[in-house]
């Protein structure tokens, strides 16, 4: 298994798309169309996309949002190729959610989804009581 770049051949069927707008903190995608034709949106625009398109998109804010849509009558297929980064964070603008991938893997631990709203709800200290630290200083006094 690799562990720098991934990638695999997606199938898209006609009015579908293969992910939701999305955008990346740490990984670069590549995409290559292999058949069929479709819309690429990048930012608020869309670009025609057809066999032989080749597309890369660059870590960055939500105005490096990308999905790709197949607009045509067949199936969209491309090969998709991406940096394995990890952690990533993974902005999704029209849904206003956020996911953090840790590792890579579809197991439950491996990442994590959370509504914008929910960002910031607790602050950093939220829930340390301060016992630990307490105990430590406790436990160094009785040394010395």
């Amino acid at each position: 298994m690799s562990r720098a770049i991934g990638a695999n051949v997606t199938t898209v069927k006609p009015g579908k798309a293969g992910f939701p707008l999305h955008h990346h903190h740490a990984n670069e995608e590549h995409f290559f169309i292999l058949s069929g034709t479709g819309v690429l949106r990048m930012g608020d625009e869309t670009y025609p996309v057809r066999p032989q398109d080749y597309i890369v998109t660059l870590p960055g804010g939500p105005e490096t949002a990308h999905q790709l849509v197949n607009a045509g009558d067949e199936d969209l297929v491309y090969l998709a190729i991406s940096t394995m980064q990890y952690p990533e964070v993974a902005g999704y603008p029209e849904s206003g959610k956020t996911g953090v991938r840790l590792t890579a893997g579809e197991t439950p631990e491996a990442r994590f989804l959370l509504r914008d709203g929910d960002k910031d709800s607790v602050g950093y200290w939220d829930g340390e009581d301060g016992r630990s630290v307490e105990a430590i200083v406790t436990r160094e006094a009785q040394r010395s």
